[in-house]
């Protein structure tokens, strides 16, 4: 788990996370807040799969 929380992929993720959120709540709620939900959702899908992909290259070596 700490591989996870400690990696600046999902580090970068998680705070862009808290842009979405800030926009979500000041800003209007039309196509382009989803596509920020979208976008951030599979940033961070892409992060720890990355993350994920390390470690198991790191078990195999």
């Amino acid at each position: 788990m700490r591989k996870y929380l400690f990696s600046g992929a999902v580090l970068a993720a998680i705070f862009s996370g808290i842009g979405v959120v800030r926009a979500t709540i000041a800003g209007p709620r039309d196509w382009r807040l989803l596509l920020m939900w979208v976008s951030w959702a599979a940033s961070l899908a892409i992060a720890i799969g990355t993350v994920a992909e390390d470690a198991k290259q790191g078990e195999l070596e």
